[in-house]
């Protein structure tokens, strides 16, 4: 029994997020969606980003003190501006989810250079460079902050399923977690991955959609199935929340055993 002196053990404390300031970028549908409604229910002010200002605005709707950035993060200086309107708005910022990506399915000696190299914008250097503009405003501030890569099972290993740019790009983006949380771990950044493995979104509705898809990703999974949106949340809170404070460079499979198999 606790005694009048001894503080109230509360495990749950450091996964709140009250008075943070979140990024989330490919907020317009999916898991970047629920990432947002996620980071809004633990306590953080969110800022949504993505390219459709219209589902944007829907998703606002739910959230407590949100703010909308309609941006295309391929584009010149749209990363700049999205960081100094965090900062306008809420004064600093303090977690960002690097969830937006692309892919397409073509067989690798079809896979056209120039959509590779589109998608390796998307997925690796449009995270980069937030990361590293997200970054300096931390480190500036003093308060630090956490950043969390949404990579892929993918990203570390392969698939006979002509996704060559994608899953060179996850696996570049896991390895530059790696690198980014080496070099500003005593500026007090901490920067890791997620590694979803299959979830229902956009990107993946031929899998979900498809009896014979469906039927190969149940039998290659360990668990069975793929995920449920639910499934995250609790990877994105831990990394992203204080109760992490002492992880960094790491990169945290939710992929129902496929990585392990």
């Amino acid at each position: 029994m606790t005694s009048p002196s001894e503080p109230v053990l509360d495990p749950l404390a450091r996964f709140r997020l009250d008075g943070k300031v979140a990024i989330v970028t490919g907020a317009s549908s999916g898991l970047g969606a629920r990432f947002a409604r996620v980071l809004d229910a633990a306590g953080a002010r969110v800022v949504i980003t993505a390219r459709r200002a219209e589902r944007l605005e829907e998703l606002a709707r739910e959230l407590s003190n949100p703010l909308v950035v309609a941006a295309d993060l391929t584009t010149t200086g749209a990363v700049d501006s999205l960081v100094a309107a965090t900062v306008e708005r809420f004064g600093h910022v303090d977690v960002v989810v690097n969830n937006a990506g692309a892919s397409d399915a073509i067989p690798a000696l079809d896979f056209p250079a120039d959509r590779f190299r589109e998608i390796v914008e998307v997925n690796l250097i449009a995270p980069f460079a937030l990361a590293q503009a997200a970054a300096r405003r931390m480190i500036d501030s003093g308060r630090g902050g956490s950043i969390v890569n949404i990579a892929s099972q993918y990203g570390v290993v392969g698939v006979n399923a002509g996704i060559v740019a994608y899953a060179a790009s996850k696996g570049g983006l896991v390895n530059l977690t790696r690198q980014l949380a080496v070099e500003w771990a005593r500026s007090g950044v901490r920067v890791n991955a997620i590694g979803p493995g299959y979830f229902r979104t956009e990107m993946t509705t031929g899998v979900f959609d498809d009896d014979k898809t469906e039927a190969w990703l149940r039998r290659t999974a360990p668990i069975g199935r793929g995920g449920d949106a639910h499934e995250l949340d609790g990877a994105l809170l831990y990394l992203a929340s204080d109760a992490s404070s002492y992880t960094t460079g790491s990169f945290l499979a939710v992929d129902g055993g496929w990585t392990a198999a």
